[in-house]
């Protein structure tokens, strides 16, 4: 419906710019909001406001003037003018009514943008370090990441879903000792134990796999163990391995899935981190001192400049990361999007410096982040701190076995990623009305057990049957529904244009309590009026499609029995 209303009033703004023979543009986005207050209609735009001062009218005889050039609408019953210059649309009811029908012949599409093809857009996300296995926070980006990435491709976008694992520096130097001193049977408690070491319990794991000569396939090679308790090379390569294989399984038990898996370490053997040291010392933004090579990133923005290799030799760990973001700028990607961890905030302004200093046309403040802040958990009102496997954290793999996948998306999904974010395993795992994603799937299985019954009484849902009795839809609850299955197409682009998944699980949220109130005021399976019948049944079946759809962008599932 807002779209409906953009093209109205842009074709009213075309007109009237022609009229007054200004040389001026019709503004290329039309603001139009739902109102909070139905006195004052369902939307109201504040176009007339905008073109005043261009025109060199006062906004209310500009809203005047547009108000006469608006095209003729069916969905529109009035117009009025409040304020300086605000225009309000009232609009007729089947203007809501209609809503059912577009959900209808859309289905899995309504909501989506395939209009356009927005280009190829990147969202690199998790690229855990693959030292361990994935901590809570991890899963926070997984399921950020994959919503985005979700949303993105609903707006139009070609996504790839990207990993990249830091397989290369010290913290996988540490695995390897910490395997082998596992291999070699020394204990956390022990005064040999490495400094640095890693002390889970999974290092266990590693060392048992590697000494009874298990087998793991990573970057389609296989790396076998061996009783070799001396080889740190061949220990650290196959601790690597065998923690990457884990890491994906926890990601597939989640229900994430990657594109592409890049690696730090093919940065250096390939070259690129080489080449790109050379390339930015011949583009004049670097300087020897004190025995290291320097990036003068302050000249882009960055509040000092940035160390590139070290004295004692070695490059820091942000110059692989701008060899890395410039192999994507190379691939072809308009758009990248890192979502990480709210830790990787001050590395932003060097990778993009170092970008700009590369002078290879890579736009100002590309690459973009979303970044995501902690995450607590509880459990009966108290932090639960540590992992049985992990040791010293919890894992995502804890979350999904106590709560299940659903509720685990759906927590670490519903709340700004900016935010700190408490998770509570005792509301994951309630079934009652407080617990949101319970809330959520079981409006849709009420939805399909009035279905079921309707079947059962030879009242079955015929979508060709309904179109012409929609017009029947006139109680508050069935229009409070239809305002929002209306809304469902700009949340998605809303969410999408701001980054904002949490705005997905907030929508489904409000939908449920509307459809739970529905259920409850009115009956749907009417003998003595199937025309009635029909057009409820139209209405809760929309309803149906839109729950699934918000589930399917957020990774959760739509049961059918609950």
């Amino acid at each position: 419906m807002k779209s409906h209303l953009q093209t109205l009033v842009t074709a009213a703004a075309a007109a009237l710019i022609k009229e007054a023979g200004a040389d001026i543009a019709v503004p290329s986005t039309v603001q139009i909001d739902a109102t909070k207050d139905p006195k004052h209609g369902d939307f109201a735009s504040n176009l007339a406001l905008v073109l005043a001062k261009p025109l060199g009218r006062p906004p209310r005889a500009v809203a005047e003037a547009l108000v006469r050039l608006l095209p003729p609408s069916r969905r529109v019953a009035k117009v009025e003018l409040a304020g300086p210059g605000f225009i309000n649309f009232f609009l007729a009811a089947d203007a809501f009514q209609a809503v059912v029908a577009d959900i209808l012949a859309s289905g899995v599409a309504y909501g989506r943008d395939d209009s356009r093809q927005r280009g190829k857009l990147m969202v690199e996300f998790v690229s855990a370090n693959p030292t361990g296995p994935l901590h809570v926070g991890h899963g926070r980006g997984a399921a950020v990441g994959d919503c985005l990435a979700r949303l993105y491709e609903a707006a139009g976008w070609d996504v790839t879903r990207e990993f990249y694992y830091n397989d290369a520096g010290a913290q996988i130097g540490n695995l390897g000792i910490s395997v082998q001193a596992r291999i070699k049977g020394i204990s956390t408690d022990d005064l040999a134990w490495p400094e640095n070491g890693y002390r889970g319990d999974y290092i266990v794991d590693v060392a048992r796999a590697y000494m009874a000569g298990e087998t793991v396939v990573a970057d389609d090679r296989s790396i076998t163990g061996a009783a070799d308790a001396d080889d740190l090379d061949a220990i650290r390569d196959f601790a690597v391995a065998y923690l990457r294989r884990e890491q994906d399984a926890d990601l597939k038990a989640f229900g994430v899935g990657f594109d592409v898996y890049s690696l730090e370490s093919a940065l250096y053997t390939d070259g690129r981190v080489e080449r790109t040291v050379e390339a930015l010392v011949a583009s004049g933004h670097t300087f020897e001192q004190d025995g290291a090579l320097w990036l003068r990133t302050t000249d882009f923005g960055d509040d000092k400049d940035r160390v590139m290799r070290k004295r004692e030799g070695g490059y820091t760990y942000f110059v692989p990361d701008v060899a890395y973001h410039h192999h994507k700028w190379e691939r072809g990607f308009a758009r990248v999007i890192n979502e990480q961890g709210s830790d990787h905030h001050g590395t932003i302004a060097r990778v993009r410096a170092g970008l700009q200093a590369l002078n290879v046309g890579i736009p100002k403040g590309w690459p973009d982040y979303v970044l995501h802040q902690m995450v607590t958990v509880m459990r009966g009102g108290e932090e639960v701190k540590i992992s049985k496997r992990a040791g010293s954290y919890v894992t995502l793999r804890d979350l999904i076995d106590e709560v299940g996948c659903d509720a685990t998306r759906y927590f670490l999904t519903a709340r700004k990623s900016d935010s700190h974010l408490v998770f509570d395993v005792d509301l994951a795992r309630s079934k009652s009305d407080e617990n949101p994603v319970y809330y959520i799937q079981y409006a849709h299985a009420r939805i399909c057990s009035v279905l079921r019954q309707a079947a059962e009484r030879g009242l079955a849902f015929d979508a060709a049957a309904s179109a012409d009795v929609l017009h029947r839809l006139v109680e508050t609850q069935e229009k409070n529904l239809l305002v929002h299955l209306g809304k469902y197409p700009e949340m998605v682009a809303t969410a999408a244009e701001q980054s904002a998944p949490h705005s997905v699980a907030f929508y489904l949220r409000d939908l449920a309590d509307l459809l739970h109130s529905y259920y409850n005021a009115h009956k749907f399976l009417l003998p003595d009026d199937p025309e009635l019948s029909r057009a409820r049944l139209a209405l809760i079946v929309a309803t149906r499609q839109v729950i699934q759809n918000g589930l399917a962008l957020i990774g959760v599932s739509a049961p059918e029995t609950m």
